[in-house]
């Protein structure tokens, strides 16, 4: 299996779980698949978190930090939700259910990144500036998932809905998407879609 998921910390699944094992909790999460979802629910697929702050920065790679757990909320054969912990200083939380159309988005690249072939670290990497998620797929197979920056080799595939002018689904190298990610942000520049 060319991806290597980190194991997600067990007070973070736990609290993953325990939220998941709460009717009231599954009742009141704002996603509708969630909530009318008959059966039990699992959390799959652990995905660390990270945040890439300052992808306006001129120059060199980019510094991100994490910032917690995704996991994919299995319903039967498919995922109805994603289910986030998120570190405090009380220690691993539940923090929330997400829906929309990163949840099956998610699942697509997942299955991109297994059909390249080549041993990668999935992890999500959210570029808030932009209003991106990205499954990042990092060349350290080893880490634990919390540590270690992108590198030039490391690939992204943007999630879909990506930003105007950014193709979702596309596997690409950081060192190439990272001049069109920045140019994205340049007030001058209007965000135009790309010929295709």
């Amino acid at each position: 299996m060319p991806l290597h998921l980190p194991p997600a910390p067990a007070p973070a699944l736990r609290s993953v779980l325990a939220a998941l094992g709460s009717p009231t909790a599954v009742r009141e999460a704002p996603v509708s698949a969630l909530r009318a979802h008959q059966g039990p629910l699992s959390p799959d697929h652990p995905l660390p978190v990270h945040v890439w702050d300052d992808v306006s920065r001129a120059g060199g790679m980019p510094h991100t930090r994490p910032v917690g757990w995704r996991f994919l909320v299995r319903g039967g054969e498919r995922a109805v939700a994603t289910a986030e912990a998120m570190l405090t200083a009380d220690g691993w939380t539940f923090s929330r259910f997400c829906g929309g159309p990163y949840v099956a988005a998610t699942e697509q690249a997942l299955a991109q990144a297994e059909s390249l072939g080549t041993p990668y670290q999935p992890r999500l990497l959210s570029v808030p500036e932009l209003y991106m998620l990205t499954l990042w797929l990092h060349h350290d197979i080893a880490s634990d998932g919390a540590e270690g920056l992108p590198t030039p080799a490391d690939l992204l595939i943007p999630l879909a809905p990506a930003p105007p002018g950014i193709a979702s689904h596309r596997p690409q190298r950081i060192a190439d998407l990272l001049p069109r990610l920045t140019l994205r942000l340049t007030p001058t520049t209007p965000l135009l879609a790309e010929p295709a």
